[in-house]
């Protein structure tokens, strides 16, 4: 038999983790980085304690965030203010990821082969969406009709939902990036016009 001493007891890994995040980094950075991972409203109170800073230094940052759009606010039951990532902000993270990997002609390609799925879909199933595919299915099961389609595969309609979705992504990064160009090109044009 050996004698063993039982092992040095390990520091709280979540913890040590924790404390180089809050070392590294600056209350907004932490408030932000919260924020954006936030898509039910929560207080104040409870963004400070997950960025691990004050409910004052967290409201000062999250009001900033919602001027900048980045946060969207709502009046929480209470009468306090209620703080989630603004749709736009999501819209637009999502646009710029795709114009990061993407040229705007391939995705120009892209959006009229989505275009052309969406409209497989709506022949196929004789609906406009999948939403309303679903309430003709339930309708029909209550129905109990003679008629009755064969199910549709659960699968289906999420793949397209996932296309209607990942179309309006599609044309939003679209639209920045041919927004982008004419800024690009009025700032040229302005930059030719001013002599060195």
């Amino acid at each position: 038999m050996t004698d063993r001493s039982p092992p040095d007891e390990f520091a709280d890994v979540n913890e040590a983790v924790s404390e180089e995040w809050e070392s590294e980094t600056t209350p907004y950075e932490r408030i932000r980085h919260v924020v954006a991972h936030t898509y039910s409203p929560v207080s104040a109170d409870s963004v400070a304690d997950d960025a691990r800073t004050a409910p004052k230094t967290a409201r000062k940052h999250l009001n900033t965030l919602a001027d900048e759009g980045f946060v969207e606010t709502t009046p929480g039951e209470q009468g306090g203010t209620l703080y989630r990532r603004s749709p736009e902000s999501l819209v637009v993270e999502q646009a710029a990821d795709i114009l990061e990997h993407v040229s705007t002609d391939e995705l120009v390609t892209r959006i009229q082969e989505m275009r052309e799925q969406l409209t497989e879909y709506r022949s196929e199933f004789g609906v406009d969406s999948p939403e309303e595919l679903a309430v003709n299915q339930t309708n029909q099961a209550l129905a109990e009709s003679e008629s009755l389609q064969d199910e549709i595969d659960p699968e289906t309609i999420r793949e397209w939902k996932t296309l209607r979705r990942n179309l309006a992504f599609a044309n939003a990064a679209l639209s920045i990036g041919n927004a982008e160009q004419f800024v690009d090109s009025d700032r040229r044009s302005t930059d030719d016009s001013v002599p060195a």
